[in-house]
């Protein structure tokens, strides 16, 4: 019976040496390898070891860059228990790890490396074009939309409070994900959006009185801003026609023009008219400067 026990303990823990700790990392910071040593005995070596090759990273008392640089400057030794310092951790950090004690007896420890980039900030934006699809629900619903970019191996979810009330789940790197969520425009509740990796989250508040006003209004308020526009500018062409026309009875070898210049620098329409005839400028605060700006002549016969 007792040889079973044996054999039982030595098979569960063998997974332990295979496998090795694992360690988690945020892309930027320093994570250390313990080997659970508390001094280096005298005749001891210790050996640090990285990668599928197992190529040698680091030996009491020195430290090594890596078949292709990628550890210069950026280990540490600590030479009393011999356990590993990586600073400035990136991508190309992650992977298994091995360290050996020699000396008086051997042991061996296995570490499984990971690094996490660096979490963006969720953006929340409404979302007018899912409510125009439903006018009947966007009466009393909001659209929203949580979204952030070229990120990998996250979770992006929505709570309330904190319920849970949908995730989206992505493995890969540098990938853009977004994630809906419909509320009630006079709803109290209170909302987050939250995007998480196994050691670090960020969370963005959902503020429903600053991005829940209704679509619909927006764009009556773009279309009353641009039928006014228009109106005025035809008022004034308007104006300039029969100014012209009343111009040329009293001169008719002339020719009258509108000089319509749009100007990109203060984004203002200005108007000029002139006797080509003539060439008089009846318009004595028009600006000479003409760089950046469209001209377009309409003739009055």
């Amino acid at each position: 019976m007792s040889h079973v026990f044996v054999l039982f303990c030595f098979c569960w823990r063998s997974p332990i040496g295979v496998f090795g700790e694992s360690v988690s990392v945020m892309e930027g910071d320093s994570v250390t390898l313990n080997t659970d040593l508390t001094e280096i005995h005298t005749h001891e070596d210790i050996l640090w070891y990285f990668g599928p090759k197992m190529d040698l990273v680091a030996k009491i008392f020195s430290t090594y860059d890596g078949p292709d640089g990628r550890f210069r400057d950026r280990l540490k030794l600590d030479h009393q228990t011999g356990s590993l310092t990586i600073t400035n951790t990136t991508i190309k950090h992650a992977g298994p790890y091995k360290v050996e004690t020699e000396g008086v007896k051997y042991s061996s420890k296995m570490f499984s490396v990971s690094v996490y980039a660096r979490l963006p900030v969720p953006n929340i934006t409404r979302d007018c074009t899912s409510s125009s699809s439903s006018s009947s629900s966007s009466q009393q619903n909001c659209s929203l939309l949580c979204s952030v970019v070229n990120v990998g191996h996250v979770t992006l979810s929505w709570y309330k409070g904190n319920s849970l009330l949908s995730s989206i789940s992505v493995s890969d790197l540098s990938i853009s994900l977004s994630l809906p969520l419909e509320v009630e425009y006079q709803d109290k509740n209170s909302y987050s959006c939250v995007i998480n990796n196994p050691i670090r989250n960020q969370t963005t508040h959902l503020d429903i009185s600053q991005l829940c006003h209704t679509c619909s209004d927006s764009v009556s308020l773009i279309v009353l801003v641009s039928v006014s526009a228009a109106a005025g500018s035809l008022l004034m062409l308007a104006a300039v026609g029969f100014f012209c026309r009343r111009h040329k009875k009293s001169d008719q070898e002339g020719k009258c023009y509108l000089l319509l210049l749009r100007s990109f620098i203060t984004n203002t329409n200005k108007y000029l008219i002139f006797d080509n005839y003539h060439n008089h400028n009846l318009n004595d605060n028009y600006s000479h400067n003409h760089t950046s700006t469209n001209v377009l002549f309409l003739q009055f016969l």
